[in-house]
């Protein structure tokens, strides 16, 4: 999970919810992920699937058994299915999500009885830590909200279009 805080922190470097990922497979990482749909005008560039497609790409296999993804905050809807389509045999996430979370928080996609393939999860894996990286990032972009930055021109109207 320490790995996934430092990949969440690249995140967070780029202006990207901080969320990091890391696909780990028999104790070795074999791929890492980070938020960025904004910076990739993709809305599917969640750290998970950045870590399931570069894992994919590695292994040779869309179907990733064997492997786990270590997540700081609990997957939402998207990337839960596609971890129950990659056939991960398990998910550590750090933070709950009372939002958009699919691991329990929500909804719990990998509970449903229906569908074929199940992941074992487990939530709350240095919890605290994940959680002080997204409400620390969301108070240093409210503070920026409330103070951007001033224009240095001599020009008073130099911030508006013409």
């Amino acid at each position: 999970m320490q790995i996934a805080l430092q990949q969440a922190q690249l995140a967070w470097e780029l202006g990207e919810v901080p969320v990091g990922a890391v696909l780990v497979k028999d104790s070795e990482v074999i791929a890492c992920g980070y938020n960025h749909p904004i910076a990739k005008h993709d809305p599917t560039a969640h750290a998970e699937i950045m870590a399931l497609r570069a894992g994919a790409e590695i292994l040779g296999n869309y179907r990733l058994p064997g492997c786990e993804l270590y997540v700081t905050l609990e997957p939402c809807v998207m990337c839960a299915g596609a971890m129950m389509h990659a056939r991960l045999s398990r998910v550590v996430y750090g933070a709950s999500d009372p939002k958009t979370g699919a691991c329990g928080s929500v909804l719990n996609l990998f509970d449903q009885d229906k569908l074929n393939h199940h992941t074992d999860v487990i939530g709350g894996v240095m919890s605290e830590a994940c959680s002080r990286l997204l409400k620390d990032f969301f108070v240093s972009r409210r503070a920026a909200q409330k103070n951007p930055p001033r224009s240095t021109s001599d020009c008073p109207n130099a911030a508006k279009v013409v």
